[in-house]
């Protein structure tokens, strides 16, 4: 280094008579290329495009359930029993007033072609049948929102046990026509059509209007469009359709829906033919069973509210905690 020139904090050398800056480095004259090059990068990790997992049966297409705290295999579990049972109770229909109770499309077009005939009396009848479903699916969702309104957890249970009554008081009647003619014929059908409209409604409303236990015309409906759409992907040379997607667990849940109301059909006929009406009680107590854990949870809390507003001194109210 020669006198002229002096080193400066920043590693470069100014000289003293030129104020240009010498670029040349502090400690090495020639430093090596690698000390000039950027660290090397570690690899970049390319990851898979992100996929949602695989939503349950009741998410696949719309939204089931959406405000309803319920898992995937209880709700299994209710639709098949529902199915059942509405199999049992639309054949013992047919044992007591030789009318499937739960076809309101098979009433209404009955009604019209009775009307077309000029028989009034005939269309008045199954009018008649198509009010009292529709009264019965009222009573049972105004069951669930009255439930609602006073934040019980029942509301589905409480129209399960509405239910069940009212298939005790068929079975009362049901004898009573036995026993008494034709006269009890007219309330025994308009009951029935009433049992069979709070019945489609309890899972209708639970699964957001799209199962229904009663309504197997639909229930096939929906199955044909799921096949549909297994042949149209079974071909090779048909391209794939991003909104469309063949959703197999709803396919199975479908099918066993059908097979539940077939099954509950042929152990509905054959109590209805060995035990006549006494047959309504299993099916009473069965929805009896499935209502009783919200029944009775509500009532649990209820009661144990009650007792800790009655040792409060002086009657105060405040924030209890369940």
């Amino acid at each position: 280094m020669r006198p002229s020139e002096k080193p400066f904090s920043d590693g470069l050398f100014r000289c003293s008579e030129c104020p240009a800056l010498i670029k040349i480095p502090l400690f090495s004259a020639n430093p090596p290329r690698a000390a000039m090059q950027q660290p090397p990068q570690p690899p970049q990790t390319r990851y898979r495009p992100y996929k949602p997992h695989a939503q349950p049966f009741w998410q696949a297409d719309k939204p089931y359930l959406h405000d309803c705290q319920i898992t995937d295999g209880r709700f299994r579990a209710l639709c098949y029993i529902m199915s059942l049972l509405a199999g049992a109770i639309n054949a013992g229909g047919f044992f007591a007033v030789q009318r499937y109770t739960s076809h309101i499309t098979g009433a209404m077009s009955g009604a019209a072609d009775a009307a077309f005939l000029g028989d009034w009396e005939g269309a008045l009848v199954p009018i008649a049948v198509v009010i009292a479903f529709l009264l019965g699916a009222a009573h049972s969702n105004w069951t669930i929102l009255w439930a609602k309104r006073h934040r019980f957890r029942s509301g589905y249970g409480l129209s399960m046990w509405l239910e069940s009554f009212y298939l005790l008081v068929f079975g009362l009647l049901g004898v009573a026509l036995s026993h008494y003619g034709k006269i009890f014929v007219p309330p025994t059908l308009l009951l029935l059509c009433f049992i069979m409209g709070m019945h489609n409604t309890v899972l209708t409303v639970l699964s957001g209007s799209v199962i229904r236990s009663t309504h197997m015309t639909g229930t096939v409906t929906d199955l044909g469009i799921e096949l549909s759409k297994v042949l149209y992907y079974r071909r090779s040379d048909n391209p794939r359709l991003p909104d469309v997607r063949v959703n197999k667990p709803k396919m199975r849940l479908l099918l066993t829906l059908l097979a539940a109301f077939s099954c509950g059909g042929l152990i509905g006929a054959w109590g209805y033919h060995h035990l006549g009406y006494h047959f309504t009680l299993p099916v009473s107590a069965l929805l009896l069973l499935f209502g009783a854990g919200s029944v009775g949870y509500d009532v649990k809390l209820r009661w144990r509210i009650y007792w800790r507003r009655k040792k409060r001194p002086n009657g105060k109210r405040g924030v209890i905690s369940s």
